[in-house]
């Protein structure tokens, strides 16, 4: 079974019978109460993170740009893996486990959802080096039709690519696990551990640092005030996406080695689903921290913040609410549109994103 889906870091941790008698008890129970609280967690963040992006998008009156829907799919996506997640801790703490057709959609909206938000930051990092690094041959292509049709593309791939992760999963004796055939027994499983990998992982990581890696080195050749805090953006954007997604996926391959007995130690064999455990925690995060990397970091989108913080208060309040800008603030939010202005006309990016 991959072992990105939850339902192999839940109770059964099975092994092949011919293999060594491993008890993976205390390991079940840890899994058990670390990853129903920390679904749990991630739920509420990711849900309200990913909902103020849906907003900011789909609420203002500027024309929306290619990199919007890029955003607002990649949200969409994000917003689609944390609503599986009240499903996977209601099956690790519930006996009973799911109903099958619930099993099965869980695990499919799960891996469809997971491709799906990786494919789509992709995706952005190519944006953004069309956008910079061959400005002047990209205008006529990086239009909202071409975003809505490439973006049906990628979602297309993303079902296709997750398809034969849960295209055998199914609820046998109160678990939600893959049933393999017994011809694809041996082979079906490090196919998807190699999927997840590669698809998932490894060619994503190569076209997402070479992307930046370029718009780096036009950045650099470019005399713009703002140059530094792109180049931030840039570098925070990689090294996160490293940092979070690496250990999981050693721990995948990891775990592929031990499809052919490469660790026939118990202790062994519990140490890397300990650390399988922690490392998937980690990178679900991921999906909480992309409204933050790829839209609050933007000047408009804390701009809009402030607009919804303001109606609210009007809500509740019952009056209008006034919050004024220093002439500092104001000064330096001039001289920001400015420099922001002159970047614009300088990557030829026509439709900027209001998040951006």
């Amino acid at each position: 079974m991959p072992t990105v889906s939850p339902e192999s870091t839940s109770k059964p941790f099975e092994y092949d019978e011919s293999s060594e008698v491993c008890d993976m008890g205390d390991i079940v129970a840890f899994g058990t109460v670390f990853l129903s609280i920390f679904y749990s967690v991630v739920f509420a963040f990711g849900l309200m993170g990913n909902l103020l992006v849906v907003f900011a998008l789909t609420n203002t009156r500027k024309s929306r740009s290619i990199t919007d829907i890029y955003l607002l799919n990649l949200a969409f996506s994000d917003l689609l893996f944390v609503a599986t997640l009240p499903f996977w801790t209601h099956y690790l703490v519930n006996e009973q486990g799911l109903h099958n057709a619930v099993c099965k959609l869980t695990t499919a909206f799960f891996f469809i959802s997971f491709f799906g938000g990786i494919f789509f930051i992709t995706i952005i990092s190519v944006d953004r080096y069309l956008a910079i690094v061959l400005a002047a041959n990209s205008m006529n292509n990086r239009t909202v039709p071409h975003g809505v049709t490439i973006s049906l593309g990628v979602w297309a791939t993303a079902i296709l690519v997750a398809t034969p992760q849960f295209m055998f999963t199914k609820q046998s004796e109160n678990e939600c696990l893959g049933d393999y055939p017994e011809v694809l027994q041996d082979f079906w499983p490090v196919l998807c551990h190699m999927e997840t990998n590669f698809l998932g992982f490894l060619i994503p990581l190569l076209i997402i640092s070479y992307c930046y890696f370029r718009i780096l080195q036009t950045l650099f050749s470019c005399k713009n005030h703002k140059k530094a805090k792109a180049i931030k953006l840039i570098l925070l954007v990689v090294i996160v996406f490293f940092l979070f997604w690496t250990p999981y996926n050693i721990m995948i391959f990891l775990e592929t080695l031990t499809l052919y007995d490469f660790f026939p130690s118990c202790d062994m064999r519990k140490k890397l689903r300990l650390a399988l455990n922690v490392t998937e925690t980690i990178a679900f995060v991921h999906c909480c921290l992309n409204p933050f990397i790829y839209a609050f970091a933007g000047e408009k989108f804390r701009r809009y913040l402030y607009h919804l913080y303001r109606k609210c208060l009007t809500v509740l309040c019952g009056r209008s609410v006034h919050v004024a800008f220093s002439p500092s603030e104001t000064q330096r939010s001039r001289q920001e549109s400015i420099v922001s202005s002159n970047f614009t006309q300088y990557s030829s990016d026509g439709g900027t994103s209001i998040l951006l």
